[in-house]
């Protein structure tokens, strides 16, 4: 059965006051430009790059893989010729409280390493400075997953305003807890671990090149830009901007003496997680830095990777919405297992963790408190037993 006249009124007035609403204000940087605009807040730095696409070589691989070891060295002290761990965080929205529970849980079990590198993207972009820098953050990291539900992160807009603005919720609140958690004081920490030769990225996505843009937070901490804070919490939000529910973050650059906008979103709308840029051989990498054996590599999905069985009323949003989670959850199985061939082929030593099938809480809403505390629980409990942890993903 269609909907009546008067449920359906809503969507068919959006949809055409949409088609004549103005766009967002913005100056879009020109396609020529796109590989030499310079980021506002962070400048680039020789050989330590503000930003690079996911998808591609990065520029600075030749160079690096061509480095002295005298410049190894210099350039990365605290990982030069150490073993290596690495954690990659994927998006999931609510579901992030699974991994923030895992990490606090590996953290009582007494045996949680120190990452050499961290990524994130969408909501692992939140937990990803936390993690990188190390259990005396775990009570940030668990305040931010279980003390605050929808109404404290995001306000549900009007028609007309979301229409206006582009997106259905407005994201102050949770602009204001980004900037609250990641202040000053955690910039200046992340900073002197890059510093070191540490590493944390951030993924966002470029909308206007369709492209995923992975972010280098230490290099911009480590910046003496007064700009800089304002650009890091500029990424991480709009790391986590879901693209249409969540307005899209304007990132601004110059180029040629000119200024422009970037419009990023969702890091999760082309990588649900990424470890490192494609066309590049860890391999390499490993051994120009020396490091001896093999690196651990723990890779968490903050999903469950089973699909559920719901019979979907047929009608356009319920079609649309199952259609995106099915999408989702399908790139994420996608991007598991790509890095899962990545890393045999480059030496690492993989470990998958993901909510379990047999969690069954439901959640009555976009952030809902009492589903994140209970998943919370679930990942600190399988952090402190050891049990979170597969070798391979799932039929492999």
């Amino acid at each position: 059965m269609f909907p009546s006249c008067r449920r359906f009124l809503p969507l068919i007035l959006s949809l055409s006051v949409a088609a004549c609403a103005p766009s967002l204000a913005r100056i879009p940087l020109p396609a020529s430009e796109l590989n030499q605009a310079s980021v506002v807040g962070a400048p680039e730095q020789p050989g330590n790059a503000i930003r690079i696409w996911g998808d591609e070589r990065p520029a600075w691989a030749d160079e690096f893989l061509s480095a002295s070891d005298a410049d190894m060295k210099t350039n990365f002290p605290a990982v030069y010729g150490r073993p290596h761990t690495y954690l990659a965080l994927s998006g999931g929205g609510k579901n992030g409280a699974y991994g923030a529970g895992l990490l606090a849980g590996w953290t009582a079990a007494g045996n949680r390493p120190e990452f050499t590198m961290v990524t994130g993207v969408s909501t692992g972009s939140l937990i990803a400075p936390f993690a990188f820098l190390g259990p005396a953050y775990d009570r940030q990291l668990t305040e931010i997953y279980t003390k605050y539900s929808t109404e404290d992160l995001i306000t549900r807009r009007g028609l007309i305003a979301t229409v206006k603005q582009a997106s259905v919720v407005d994201v102050t609140p949770m602009k204001q807890l980004i900037a609250q958690y990641v202040d000053a004081n955690v910039a200046a920490a992340i900073a002197a671990e890059h510093r070191g030769g540490r590493r944390l990225f951030i993924g966002t996505t470029n909308l206007d090149a369709s492209r995923p843009v992975m972010w280098n937070v230490g290099a911009i901490a480590n910046s003496s830009d007064p700009q800089s804070l304002e650009l890091i919490h500029e990424i991480l939000l709009a790391s986590a901007s879901i693209p249409g529910v969540f307005p899209p973050v304007l990132i601004k650059v110059s180029a040629g003496g000119k200024s422009y906008d970037e419009l990023h979103v969702d890091g999760g709308t082309t990588n649900q997680v990424f470890v490192y840029p494609a066309g590049i051989k860890w391999n390499e990498v490993l051994k120009k830095l020396r490091v001896p054996g093999k690196p651990d590599l723990y890779v968490v999905r903050n999903a469950s990777l089973d699909p559920t069985y719901d019979p979907v009323d047929p009608k356009l949003l319920p079609i649309a919405g199952r259609s995106i989670t099915s999408l989702i959850r399908t790139q994420g199985i996608g991007d598991m297992y790509r890095i899962y061939l990545n890393a045999q082929r480059d030496g690492l030593r993989y470990r998958l963790a993901y909510i379990p099938e047999e969690f069954n809480v439901e959640s009555e809403e976009a952030f809902d408190l009492t589903y994140m505390r209970k998943l919370f629980e679930l990942g600190y409990e399988q952090g402190k037993a050891g049990t979170a942890w597969k070798s391979s993903p799932p039929s492999l």
